[in-house]
This record gives structure tokens, sequence and C-alpha cells, in this order.
């Protein structure tokens, strides 16, 4: 690609997390992911080395903050190694920031750990993060640098545009995935409805009811992860036994922990389209499970930061495309 040189030549590193996306952003952008050393020490520490000169250049560093740990403090390694290194720049391209879902004190002596992690990540040397729907828009606010919070929506809405479904109602999982679903339901042409229920405990839901019309219906769940699919499941079959003629489902963040592949494999579930966020290994792999790529999005993003150009065109869904 070509280099404005606004904060130095373009150079692109990649953690362990998500090697496949990182090599298909360097395609996407004409250039390849420089190599970095990483290796663990017997004693679980992770040793980082930067193989390439990093000083005057403009690194932008891309590690999802997915399970195991580790990769969050691998992405704290590789902003130090390159801040240290004297880029001039030091962009976290963050796909998935975990910690997400801890981002407010709701019981008394809690950690806030959604912030703590905005904190870290900036102390160890970023000038800026790129990352795809964040649990809550307004973790973009515990960043005391730039963020750019882009949007799955687009790679998620043409997927369905193309598949033409007809009937087709948008479901949110729950109160505060309704914004989303309403998007998704005014750019697919679609009705909307919302599931109420109560969370128990983590990782446990309870359907009260269903608001909105989905018998003879196909229904699209959309959410911004998919994590023990216990929900999910518990909405599929809640659907179904309301009429639903089918039920499709939808989530940014492919995190599948546990169980989670079996649920969605032995649940009603007509296809789980997730996107590339998250590397999701072969043995967590299904026919059901369709995943969609984020490289395009991030690529593009990383190359309207690079030119000093505006971002906020990619935030954009289009209407007609």
């Amino acid at each position: 690609m070509e280099d404005t040189y606004k904060h130095g030549p373009l150079l692109l590193l990649s953690g362990r997390a998500n090697f496949p996306l990182a090599c298909e952003i360097a395609e996407k952008l004409g250039e390849s992911p420089e190599g970095a050393t990483i290796e663990d020490f017997s004693d679980g520490e992770i040793f980082v080395r930067i193989d390439h000169s990093a000083r005057g250049r403009d690194v932008f560093i891309i590690q999802p903050t997915s399970a195991p740990a580790g990769n969050f403090m691998e992405l704290c390694l590789l902003l130090d190694a390159a801040k240290r290194a004297s880029a001039a720049r030091v962009t976290a391209v963050i796909p998935y920031f975990g910690y997400g879902r801890q981002d407010r004190k709701d019981q008394p002596r809690v950690s806030i750990g959604a912030k703590l992690s905005a904190n870290l990540i900036v102390a160890a040397g970023a000038d800026r993060v790129i990352s795809i729907d964040f649990h809550q828009h307004q973790i973009q606010g515990f960043f005391d640098i730039p963020v750019d919070h882009l949007y799955a929506a687009p790679v998620v809405t043409k997927y369905f545009r193309d598949l033409a479904l007809e009937d087709l109602v948008v479901i949110a999982p729950d109160v505060g995935a309704a914004k989303m679903a309403r998007g998704f339901a005014r750019r697919l042409g679609a009705t909307f409805a919302i599931i109420d229920k109560r969370r128990p405990k983590a990782n446990m839901s309870e359907v009260l009811n269903i608001v909105g019309d989905v018998e003879d219906r196909t229904c699209l769940i959309v959410d911004d992860m998919v994590d023990t699919g216990g929900s999910l499941a518990n909405a599929v079959e809640a659907l179904k036994d309301r009429g639903a003629k089918t039920v499709y489902a939808a989530a940014t963040h492919p995190i599948l922990s546990g169980e989670a592949p079996n649920r969605l494999a032995n649940s009603s579930l007509e296809r789980m389209i997730v996107t590339n966020t998250i590397n999701v290994p072969e043995e967590k792999r299904s026919d059901r499970l369709e995943i969609l790529s984020v490289a395009d999005l991030l690529s593009k993003a990383i190359h309207h930061v690079h030119s000093n150009e505006s971002v906020s065109k990619l935030f954009e869904i289009p209407k007609d495309n």
C-alpha cells in the first residue's frame, strides 16, 4: 500500500491469538505481518521480541484479548516492546476486547474489569485502539486515548441480504441487545421482537416472555457475542415453542466456551453466523457454524488511520449493498 509517512512507515505485527486474521489483513493491505518472537517459559511467563526495527514506524499490533488470559498479557508485552523500540505511534488492533462485560460496579466490592483493562493497555504503550463491537458502547470512554470502534453489522447484514429470507423478524435476546436488533431489522426490512429474560447467575438465563409476533416467521437472533450458548439455546427453543418456522442466530464474537458447540449442535438452530474476531479452533467448528471475515473492515480501518483519513465512513452500514 502507498505510505503517507505521517507517523512513519507501516509496521504490522501480530500476537498468537489470531494469526490467521492478521495474515488476511496483511494480504489486503499488500503487507506481511512482520515477525515477532513469542515464547512461553516453563513457569508460564511470556517472552516477546520484535524481530524487525520499529524505530520511527507506525506500528499496528493485532491481538484479540480472548481466552486464555495470557493473550491479554501478550498484547501488553508487544505494546511495551514497540514503544521501547522507539515506534512513532503504536495502535492496538483488538478485534475482540475481553473483560467487556465487567463494565460497571453492579455489586458491592467488585472490580470494573473493562476499565482496568483499558488502563493497562494505555499504560503498556498504546497510542490508539481499533476494536469491533464492544459489549457496551461506553467502553470507548474508558480509554484516555483515541478509540476507533467499528461494527461487524455491515458484514453480517450483507450475508443475510444475500440469503433473502422471507417473513424475517429480528430478535433481541435481551433488553441490552434491543438497539442492535432494531438496527438490523431496519436495514434488512424486517420486523422486530425482544425476549424478556432474567439471569439468576452468570452464564444462566431464563426466558420469561417474547414481545412480538414470531409465529410462522423466520427468526434471526442477533447479539455481540456467543459464550456458553446456554442463553441462545434457551431462546431458540422458546421461539420454536411459540411457533417460529426457522431460527438463525448471528453474533460478532464466537467465544464458544465449554459445551457451547454441543449445545448449539443439539438445538433447533438452523445456522449460527459469527465472525473471525476470535479464532475458532477446528474442534469447535461444525456444519451449522458459519464464520464471516472482518479482515476487510479492519484492513480499511488500519489504512485510514495510517493515512490520517476519516474512519467514520466505515461505521456506516450501506442499505442497498
